[in-house]
């Protein structure tokens, strides 16, 4: 089937974000009495649940602390992920912009497949592309689009019927488990690029695995690193 659209993830996919969300958390909790600090190693693992309410709702029963308001909590935290990003020199991952922008040169279209918030989505792109670029995506749906967020595929489903499209016109981008399998569940072809927090996961069944999509881009590479046939003879 011919290629018609690209969809990403966002959080790790489009750029390491993580370390920003993890010091958001500690710093809601900090500022709401509560005794937690989430380590990177207690963070990567919690990454195992997806959405942020839902793993402060996961740490709460592991470590049996009454009285918590995950809703609050974490609409705090996501204030605190704002002004983080809004202060800080994050920058895309290698080949992130530059396959945008051939997507939209070759007339793709664009979607956004993602557990976090959409002011999540907007804080990343105003610090980064801008949200012009954003406005150019056909389709951005969010963890609050769904009732159940990845591995279960219903954002990519939400995506890919807002393109009028079927799985075999699209390629997802993604650097998880989680969100290889919502992709994969619905037969997205799809291109893992693992993150500092995700490098270890179990990537079977994803197409192409990568350090950087900049291999994408270069036809040498891109024959090297993918099947040859995931992108359109035209796409270098």
């Amino acid at each position: 089937m011919r290629l018609k659209a690209l969809i990403f993830d966002v959080d790790g996919t489009l750029a390491e974000t993580e370390e920003l969300h993890r010091m958001a958390f500690n710093r809601a909790f900090a500022d709401a009495g509560i005794s937690w600090y989430w380590s990177r190693t207690v963070y990567g693992r919690l990454l195992k649940v997806t959405g942020g309410r839902e793993r402060i709702l996961a740490y709460t029963q592991e470590t049996g602390t009454p009285g918590i308001d995950a809703a609050a909590l974490h609409k705090a935290k996501t204030g605190y992920y704002r002004q983080a990003m809004t202060g800080s020199a994050i920058a895309l991952r290698d080949g992130v912009e530059r396959l945008i922008g051939r997507a939209l040169q070759q007339g793709l279209a664009l979607g956004i497949a993602t557990t976090t918030s959409r002011s999540n989505v907007d804080s990343l792109f105003q610090a980064t592309l801008g949200l012009d670029t954003l406005d150019r995506f056909h389709s951005v749906r969010t963890g609050e689009d769904v009732s159940v967020k990845k591995p279960d595929p219903e954002v990519y489903r939400l995506v890919l019927e807002d393109l009028g499209l079927t799985a075999a016109n699209a390629i997802a981008f993604e650097d998880s488990a989680n969100g290889l399998k919502a992709a994969t569940g619905l037969g997205i072809r799809t291109v893992v690029t693992p993150g500092i927090y995700t490098a270890e996961d179990d990537f079977a069944g994803a197409d192409c695995i990568l350090d950087s999509l900049d291999h994408l881009l270069t036809p040498q590479d891109a024959s090297a690193h993918c099947c040859p046939t995931l992108f359109p003879a035209n796409w270098h």
